[in-house]
């Protein structure tokens, strides 16, 4: 299960096979406690605002939220929002279930690498020409096919969070963000949506991005098989915001689907 921070079983222990997966190709049984910061946590179970903003200004809580304003048409997810979902691997998923709000932090592949590209420069990662995975990113029913960017993630139905995102309606807010980022120029990613399991093709497809994005699972036997038995899942936001301090302090960008 390629989550960050030792995720919970039903008994609240570390559950699943190859429960920490770093980028690095590091994996162990142990939490790594990657919290990515600014953790957005649901409003209730619906989990439909109270995000937190990365520079510490009150969210909106959905006053500013575009959703239902796009008119009929889909709007194209901006370029901006799409390179920083390619140029980031891990996101701190925020739910809520029967026992109140939780958050985890989970590795992430995105189809938005379909349009933009990415490309590993010493640790970091550099948004770069387009590469063509527009058969997966179609079968995987991403961007390509007119959905908005998708993030796939591995985790089991069996922990905290894989059983509440398999609630009917249920929905997700999370983050995005580097650690150790100077004020003046932090960047991160806010967003909301809804997750599903997926099988077939849609698996395939979607399991074809992951690995494009993470190399180090297909070069160990032992981790691909572990991480192929446990359930692949889609993250389909409606609603993102960039940050981007770089362009000024509390600057915004945001997109939602109709």
């Amino acid at each position: 299960m390629a989550e960050m921070n030792g995720a919970e079983g039903t008994d609240g222990s570390a559950a699943g096979p190859g429960d920490v997966v770093r980028p690095d190709g590091v994996s162990g049984t142990g939490g790594v406690g990657h919290t990515g910061g600014g953790a957005a946590v649901p409003d209730g179970a619906s989990g439909a605002g109270g995000t937190a903003d990365l520079n510490g200004a009150a969210d909106l809580d959905g006053a500013a939220d575009l959703n239902g304003a796009a008119g009929p048409g889909r709007t194209p997810c901006p370029e901006a929002i799409r390179r920083a979902l390619a140029a980031h691997t891990t996101m701190t998923l925020a739910y809520a279930d029967e026992d109140g709000p939780q958050a985890c932090a989970v590795l992430y592949a995105t189809d938005a690498t379909a349009v933009v590209g990415t490309t590993e420069v010493t640790g970091t990662t550099e948004v770069t020409d387009a590469t063509d995975m527009t058969d997966a990113t179609d079968a995987a029913g991403g961007e390509a096919a007119g959905g908005g960017p998708a993030l796939y993630f591995v985790t089991a139905t069996t922990t905290r969070h894989g059983r509440a995102l398999a609630e009917p309606g249920a929905r997700v807010a999370f983050t995005a963000q580097r650690d150790g980022q100077e004020w003046s120029a932090l960047t991160g990613l806010q967003g909301r949506g809804r997750c599903r399991t997926l099988a077939g093709a849609e698996r395939a497809a979607g399991w074809r991005i992951y690995l494009e994005r993470f190399p180090f699972v297909a070069g160990s036997d032992r981790l691909r098989a572990a991480l192929e038995r446990t359930e692949l899942w889609e993250l389909r936001p409606d609603w993102l915001r960039l940050i981007d301090n770089g362009q000024g302090f509390g600057h915004k960008e945001e997109w939602s689907s109709p």
